[in-house]
């Protein structure tokens, strides 16, 4: 019998909830083939430099997903579901005051950790768990009942559990197990034909489009399934000819003529999708729903935490000029971007502002490594070009541009009360809720990027300090 790996199960989990998807929402099937078509003709237009940030092979089977639970049992069973796939909580995103629209959910993004399990294949599912125990959102008699109903489901069987945690002890399954693994699992995301109670449903939509659709339900399922493309801004034009409706603009960074950095996202329109509910005087019928939708993603440069505060603040001052003189969005973070943001990954680099991975140039001859120090700076072999900076690709998500996605989908602002104080979450709360710790995106980037520079310490066989004592030296 033939042994699975878990970056082999990862693989094939992706595909198999990527075909169904395409099966529950078709025009996902539609934006698939768009970026295919985007990738291709950006790779004949660019040549080698399009792969800078990933091969064309990973970009084109790259996926991230998101799902939605009610509750820390679920998460936790989630998370054991993910750890049977090589995927492990990343980063701790807080929704509900991202957006300006009631988003009561709080999240965390499963995905492979290592470099080389990345490079395999990188699916990563971002998943958001109810905050129904905050009274901004829900009264304390929702909160019993939505507690009731979420505890009376079954979202994970016991026997995809067991599987799940053998998967995880083991390293990865011998078929058959491994086959059903991978049918429980996609299973339990598939969307489900259970009738949906008509007035509960729509209780919960007045507090929150998002709460009823985790909670308002019997099971849970991909909320969307997002494919990379290479150039966003073609893809936008591409799906708007073709008839489909995207939503207002790009989440994230502008476009600009400098490197890509962090996350641009969009999506078309949630679609009305016919459900079966049970109507408040007992009888069971169709209805409609919109609540899923297609995303797309382009992935830039991880930043480090001293970009991320500049890319606060530019987002910051951003929304300011828009406040003050008005404007199209895009054309005044380009300005603010150009003003305030170096336009080249050497730079980037030269400022400590991305991470990224470095080696020995090719070229560099025995007569140069002589002539070199015994102490050296990175800047100055950056800029002599005897160490060559390759970027790390950003793996996580932008809160912001996650909420603006949501919001951008929603049926209703929904209701928020802030005149009283929220429940406390945050990355070590998250980290109870899942069984293990969630990760810091920054420390693997660091990691990573620190890993490298030993290397090309031990091969110049000289002294380089720590890339932050360089370069504000």
């Amino acid at each position: 019998m033939a042994f699975q790996e878990l970056w082999q199960l990862r693989a094939a989990f992706a595909i198999e909830l990527s075909d169904m998807y395409g099966q529950e929402v078709p025009a996902y099937n539609t934006l698939v083939d768009v970026s295919t078509d985007v990738n291709r003709d950006y790779m004949e237009r660019i040549g080698a430099d399009a792969e800078r940030l990933g091969s064309i092979q990973r970009v084109t089977a790259e996926r991230h997903g998101a799902i939605r639970v009610g509750s820390p049992q679920e998460m936790s069973q989630v998370a054991r579901v993910y750890a049977a796939f090589g995927m492990y909580p990343v980063g701790f995103y807080d929704l509900r005051d991202a957006s300006a629209s009631s988003v009561p959910v709080v999240s965390t993004a499963f995905r492979p950790i290592d470099a080389d399990e990345l490079a395999k294949n990188p699916f990563r599912v971002f998943t958001s768990m109810l905050a129904s125990d905050d009274p901004r959102f829900f009264s304390p008699d929702q909160q019993r009942r939505l507690q009731d109903f979420i505890n009376a489901r079954e979202l994970f069987p016991a026997e995809l559990l067991v599987l799940s945690d053998k998967a995880a002890e083991q390293g990865g399954l011998e078929d058959p197990e491994a086959v059903q693994l991978l049918e429980l699992a996609t299973g339990s995301f598939k969307l489900s034909d259970d009738p949906v109670d008509h007035a509960w449903y729509k209780e919960l939509e007045d507090v929150s489009a998002v709460a009823a659709d985790i909670g308002g339900v019997t099971s849970t399922h991909i909320n969307h399934l997002t494919p990379r493309v290479l150039d966003i801004d073609d893809l936008y034009e591409r799906m708007e000819a073709l008839g489909i409706t995207m939503i207002d603009e790009v989440q994230g960074p502008p476009a600009w003529d400098g490197p890509d950095v962090l996350l641009r996202q969009t999506s078309f329109r949630a679609l009305n999708e016919e459900r079966i509910f049970k109507f408040e005087d007992g009888t069971i019928g169709p209805g409609e729903l919109r609540v899923r939708f297609g995303e797309v993603e382009q992935r830039g440069i991880a930043l480090t935490p001293k970009g991320r505060e500049l890319y606060d603040q530019m987002l910051a001052e951003t929304d300011r000029r828009l406040k003050e003189h008005g404007g199209i969005r895009t054309d005044v973070a380009r300005q603010v971007w150009a003003e305030n943001l170096p336009d080249t990954e050497h730079g980037l680099a030269r400022e400590d502002l991305a991470f990224f991975t470095y080696r020995v140039a090719d070229d560099v001859s025995s007569e140069t490594l002589t002539q070199l120090p015994e102490h050296v700076t990175l800047v100055s072999l950056i800029d002599d070009g005897i160490v060559i900076a390759e970027p790390i690709v950003y793996e996580d998500f932008l809160p912001r541009s996650a909420a603006g996605i949501f919001q951008s989908n929603l049926t209703s602002e929904g209701s928020r009360d802030d005149a009283l104080q929220g429940t406390d979450y945050d990355i070590d709360v998250m980290s109870e809720i899942v069984g293990r710790p969630v990760a810091d995106p920054h420390d693997l980037y660091r990691k990573q990027q620190d890993e490298s520079l030993a290397v090309v310490s031990a091969q110049l066989d000289r002294v380089i300090d720590s890339i932050t004592a360089n370069l504000t030296a």
